[in-house]
């Protein structure tokens, strides 16, 4: 009874005759009609293989084991062992392609999609940047007409909030960070969340250091900025100061000729509030920020945290389509249904649209700050792209260049800029200028050297952050990195010069700018042949059976067909023969053969003229 059972598989189906003769099993299940081609990821679990075969979880890991494969249905196989398992059922598979994160670089929650039929007007998302205690919260807490900087410790923003506003019936998101590294992090990882930057200066206090890192990282993201000069009922508030201070670092205010919008406000008082929002609905009117609402959800995950009673708790912004209570998520390698969806006054909600911040409830995990956030289909789908993502994320840790200067350029070319992005540190604050001036006057018609900052003190992990989510480099001179910092830069593939003589500090930039120049490409034409007699290669190929009248013909090169003085063919030599000999080259007085790809119209008396490009960098 044993051995008859043994001798039959789940589905009934007699397997001890094979076509090859009794005893050699089949290695396909016969169906009663062809089955269309299954997708398959790059990895699978071997219990979903099954579900996605349509075949019992035995006769799939029966399948493995003939291919000498020993895995249980919790565990996963790669495609080629899973390809190979459904061709033994007679089931055909489509090659995967890996999910990329909706968005590589600066596409982090970016909808490609986008139309003008299918997208509307979404409200702006605005971060409010500045120095320590110049009253950013309190600015917002102003805004939004909530207490929250009482409840921080000291008064200082602990954690990332977000939260939405009305004025005149527009919406407003607002991102309050505990600073501009926060805010740097999120661009390092991909995500271009803020369309506004609002800049607070305390007119007391003037433009501090935290200051002019928050103006770098603003210009860095490339958005429009706005400064709120709070506190102008201190005592000692003094705008003009304030505003002269910010010219020196090229934040030309309104009042002074320029074109930064700046708003006298006072926080405390609510002065000057209404005239902040009406500033930045008119930049929004101007940007037309736009949005496809109707799309499956994506988003950027502005932070996260484990929280005890409640779980894992991630404040989302929605960038395009409408995220659902109930909905399937990804949120970088995390996974999950949402649970709950709270807003930024704690309400529940059952739906949020684009440019609206959400504390989602529901996910098996704390994803990152700048992590893609996505709406899927099903559970299936979501854990296939969270397996997709850790692959992707094992690639790029495995594949990462060394921090050197060519690494730095290869990634500038893949780009496609012609702009070489630097930040600058010195040993004390009397080199900055002329550090910074040096490196700038390297900059010519086709490749601009930027300086993305200019400080003193030693490297540390905010210049790092900095020229990583630039793609800048770091140097330095007279001054010593962070032991911190050097390992940041290991990390992230960023290149870190320290010098002790300006010369070589610019001339290394000079080399790094040469680099970026298109390099100069010349024709140089390397000889002549006659064509003497046209002989037949199968079918349709001609072979030219020629002279060398000077110079020489080399195989790498190319060769235009010239008759009565006209060109009329230019391609690659794909074979070139002296006697029955293949050669590399034919020289002047050699007689031969070649074959010119794409061209078998040769007729005796065409010159050939054999011609190579060399590339020269400059």
């Amino acid at each position: 009874m044993a051995q008859r059972r043994g001798q039959r598989n789940s589905k009934g189906r007699d397997r001890s005759n094979g076509p090859d003769g009794p005893g050699t099993a089949r290695t396909a299940v016969k169906t009663s009609a062809p089955r269309a081609p299954v997708s398959l990821p790059a990895e699978i679990l071997v219990g979903e293989l099954a579900e996605t075969l349509e075949m019992s979880n035995v006769d799939t890991i029966k399948a493995l084991m003939r291919l000498g494969v020993m895995a249980t249905v919790n565990e996963t196989v790669e495609f080629d062992v899973a390809a190979k398992v459904a061709a033994s059922f007679e089931i055909g598979v489509l090659k995967p392609k890996d999910r990329e994160e909706s968005a590589a670089a600066i596409k982090v929650g970016i909808d490609e999609d986008m139309t003008e039929e299918n997208s509307v007007l979404r409200p702006p998302v605005i971060t409010v940047l500045g120095h320590v205690d110049h009253g950013k919260t309190t600015l917002l807490d102003a805004i939004r007409g909530a207490s929250v900087v009482d409840t921080e410790a000291g008064g200082i923003t602990q954690s990332i909030g977000a939260y939405q506003v009305e004025k005149d019936d527009h919406l407003l998101t607002f991102i309050d960070t505990p600073g501009h590294a926060a805010f740097t992090q999120m661009r390092a990882s991909g995500a271009q969340v803020t369309d506004i930057a609002v800049l607070v200066v305390a007119a007391d206090d003037g433009v501090m250091p935290q200051t002019l890192e928050a103006i770098e990282h603003a210009k860095a993201a490339g958005v429009p900025m706005v400064v709120a000069i709070n506190k102008i009922d201190a005592p000692g508030a003094d705008i003009d100061r304030t505003n002269a201070q910010l010219a020196e670092h090229e934040i030309i205010v309104e009042s002074y000729g320029g074109d930064t919008v700046a708003v006298p406000v006072s926080a405390l008082k609510g002065d000057g509030i209404d005239d902040l929002l009406e500033s930045l609905l008119l930049i929004a009117e101007i940007s037309e920020l736009k949005a496809n609402p109707d799309r499956s959800g994506i988003g950027v995950v502005i932070e996260s945290r484990m929280d005890r009673s409640r779980g894992a708790v991630a404040s989302v912004l929605v960038r395009a389509g409408t995220v659902k209570a109930g909905d399937t998520i990804v949120a970088g390698t995390s996974r999950g249904r949402i649970k709950t969806m709270i807003d930024g006054f704690g309400k529940v909600v059952t739906q949020a649209g684009p440019s609206t911040p959400i504390e989602v409830l529901g996910l098996n995990g704390t994803p990152a700050a700048g992590d893609q956030f996505d709406v899927v289909a099903n559970d299936r789908e979501a854990r296939d792209l969270v397996t997709t993502r850790d692959r992707l994320a094992t690639k790029r840790r495995d594949t990462r260049a060394a921090t050197t200067m060519a690494e730095v350029m290869r990634r500038v070319h893949q780009s496609g800029s012609k702009e070489l992005n630097v930040v600058v540190k010195t040993g004390n604050h009397g080199s900055i200028d002329a550090v910074q001036r040096a490196v700038e006057q390297v900059s010519n018609d086709e490749v601009q050297v930027k300086v993305l900052s200019a400080t003193s003190g030693a490297i540390n992990e905010s210049d790092i952050l900095l020229a990583s989510a630039s793609d800048a480099i770091v140097v330095g001179f007279e001054t010593t990195v962070e032991a911190g910092a050097r390992r940041q830069a290991n990390a992230e593939g960023i290149a870190i010069r320290t010098y002790d003589i300006i010369y070589n500090l610019i001339d290394e930039v000079e080399d790094a700018a040469r680099g970026m120049l298109e390099p100069e490409r010349k024709t140089v034409v390397t000889g002549h042949a006659n064509v003497l007699e046209v002989f037949q290669h199968g079918k349709r190929e001609k072979i030219a059976g020629l002279r060398v009248t000077d110079g020489v013909l080399k195989r790498t090169g190319r060769m235009r067909v010239l008759r009565a003085d006209e060109e009329i063919f230019d391609g690659a030599i794909t074979s070139m023969r002296h006697l029955k000999e293949n050669v590399r080259e034919l020289t002047n007085n050699f007689e031969g053969g070649v074959m010119i790809d794409g061209f078998h119209e040769y007729e005796q008396g065409d010159i050939l003229e054999a011609y190579e490009i060399q590339v020269t960098r400059r």
